[in-house]
């Protein structure tokens, strides 16, 4: 297969991945820390890519495009969790999990009561 033909197929190929953390700050509360703490998850995204959020209520619908895949999601902020559900475009699938332990360490610390 022709390098062109694989990268092709990798950018069509998609991974998703869910994340739940739960919390004890209200929903009001957990919506704030994550609206002010967003910026702090795109790092973990490689290659510091570009960000577009936009939120409906208690509902953040986010995409990130770096090394010329895209991460796009949608995270619920719930009464007592954050529901996060996430799609890796190509190559990114390919390091799902070690993305999904990062987000959930850096929301864990947004989300951990003080």
């Amino acid at each position: 297969m022709h390098d062109a033909a694989l990268r092709g197929i990798l950018g069509r190929m998609a991974t998703a991945i869910s994340i739940s953390i739960p919390h004890q700050l209200g929903r009001a509360e957990a919506r704030r820390r994550i609206q002010t703490g967003f910026s702090k998850m795109i790092p973990v995204v490689p290659g510091n890519g570009a960000y577009r959020e936009r939120w409906d209520g208690d509902r953040l619908t986010f995409s990130v495009t770096a090394l010329g895949q895209t991460v796009a999601g949608v995270i619920n902020v719930l009464d007592t969790a954050v529901a996060m559900e996430i799609e890796l475009s190509g190559v990114f699938g390919m390091i799902a999990s070690g993305l999904k332990d990062r987000l959930q360490k850096v929301a864990r610390l947004l989300l951990t009561k003080e």
